[in-house]
């Protein structure tokens, strides 16, 4: 019997509209923005106030979704920030709609 589905997520927080932004990567969305918004976990989202989640994508392929994290984090902000405004354009916080994902 196989187990269920495994999901990875490529996700950019910010530390509120067009402010400092940060890309990530996990396969525990929910777990992992409760710790960024706790600061559980020192370094720069803790440093610089990064907990809203503005932008996500899910992935079911590992190497993709690592992939895809490094080409954004390869972006230039303007083109960040172009993502978030396509798909979130009032940079709303994300966080309570992960409930939907478990």
């Amino acid at each position: 019997m196989y187990g269920a589905q495994k999901f990875y997520y490529v996700y950019i927080l910010a530390s509120g509209r067009n402010g400092t932004l940060y890309v990530g990567f996990t396969s525990n969305l929910p777990q992992r923005i409760y710790e960024h918004k706790h600061h559980l976990t020192p370094g720069f989202t803790s440093r610089y106030g990064i907990c809203k989640l503005v932008y996500f994508e899910r992935f079911t392929d590992v190497h993709q979704a690592i992939q895809h994290e490094k080409r954004l984090k390869e972006w230039k902000r303007n083109w960040k920030k172009d993502l978030i405004e396509k798909y979130n354009p009032g940079w709303r916080d994300l966080y309570d709609e992960l409930h939907a994902l478990q």
